[in-house]
């Protein structure tokens, strides 16, 4: 079983995102998709600095106009199927928020914790996702990676940590390879 909610533990022991393309409605509503947020933000900062912030995507159809306008400038040979999967990406699941990480600089905690406690923000959205009882997905890919995607959405200085979509799953989630402990797992007694 998936995502089972009987306890904490059991949940982040079977917790498992679902595809954002496989995702149908209902979401969260306002409501949870407040709740979802604070919890998100819940994450170690080492020096409370926030490095990292939460847009929640509603005009969907603009976010698909930006994302095909980038990737028309950024890769000027794409054909038909790739540009319908660039406007499909935009309009999967009932909700999108993609978290940024924002760095303060200067400051006396490294960037790269910064950058982690982003990712961690990421990581915890998805987890209250599904201890809410949706699935989630947090995805990257060239859009996240793109100047033009950050500029439109984004402000000076911040980078997309992810998008991550929200919803309902709409057909069985099936499992996926982990990782053999024995592989990513070493002792150290010095």
């Amino acid at each position: 079983m998936f995502n089972d909610r009987s306890t904490p533990l059991s949940l982040l022991a079977t917790r498992r995102s679902g595809k954002a393309r496989d995702m149908v409605a209902p979401g969260p509503t306002a409501g949870q998709l407040d709740r979802l947020l604070t919890v998100a933000a819940r994450v170690p900062d080492h020096g409370k600095l926030a490095p990292w912030r939460f847009i929640v995507v509603d005009n969907r159809a603009a976010l698909a106009d930006v994302l095909d306008a980038a990737y028309r400038t950024e890769t000027p040979e794409a054909g038909r199927i790739a540009l319908d999967a660039v406007r499909r990406f935009a309009v999967e699941a009932p909700c999108l928020v993609v978290v940024m990480s924002r760095p303060v600089v200067p400051s006396s905690i490294p960037v790269w914790e910064q950058e982690m406690s982003a990712g961690a923000a990421c990581a915890m959205l998805c987890a209250a996702a599904s201890a809410m009882g949706f699935v989630a997905n947090w995805l990257t890919g060239w859009a996240a990676y793109s100047p033009v995607v950050t500029a439109a959405i984004g402000e000076p200085g911040e980078r997309i940590a992810g998008f991550v979509f929200v919803g309902t799953a709409a057909k069985d989630l099936d499992e996926r390879p982990r990782p053999d402990l024995a592989t990513v797992v070493r002792r150290w007694d010095g």
